[in-house]
């Protein structure tokens, strides 16, 4: 009986095994839920207690390899946050630095205005000295040419006032 056999096992149901091919097929459905220690009666060959070591070898091995599959996705997403919980720390630095050079340049522009402003108030202090000092030099010069004008013009007004009314008409 050599050959390749296309069976369904959902399809396969059978009440008792009775033939090899019977079995394999029950064995090939059920045999993840069969206990080891309580086989039934139409697993009691040496062929089927061999095929059971070997499902258990293989359930162990995927077991195994699941275990180890879970712990390298648990691996993998601890680096994953660690990754990113670095990035943000950089980007967070990077933001803090941003904000220092900010408030770095805002003071030195603060510090440049109250400079220029200073500039600006001196050089108003000595235009006012300057021209303070032109209209003492031009009243010098007025009251060089005339006398009386060193007194302020309501005196001078109120002089020649007086002055009239002591000549009279």
């Amino acid at each position: 009986m050599g050959g390749i056999h296309l069976l369904e096992l959902k399809k396969f149901t059978a009440e008792r095994i009775e033939t090899e091919e019977q079995r394999w097929l029950q064995f090939f459905k059920e045999g993840e839920q069969l206990d080891e220690a309580a086989l039934p009666d139409w697993m009691n060959t040496t062929e089927m207690r061999q095929a059971m070591n070997t499902l258990k070898l293989f359930s162990e091995k995927e077991r195994d390899y699941h275990a180890y599959q879970s712990r390298q996705n648990y691996l993998r997403e601890q680096r994953t946050i660690q990754i990113e919980r670095e990035e943000d720390q950089q980007e967070m630095e990077r933001i803090k630095q941003e904000k220092e050079q900010i408030q770095h340049d805002m003071e030195q522009a603060q510090q440049d205005l109250q400079r220029e402003r200073i500039e600006k108030q001196s050089a108003l202090q000595r235009e006012e000295a300057a021209l303070q000092r032109e209209q003492s030099a031009l009243q010098e010069k007025q009251s060089a040419k005339n006398p009386s004008s060193f007194l302020p013009s309501e005196f001078n007004i109120r002089r020649v006032y007086f002055r009239a009314l002591k000549t009279g008409p």
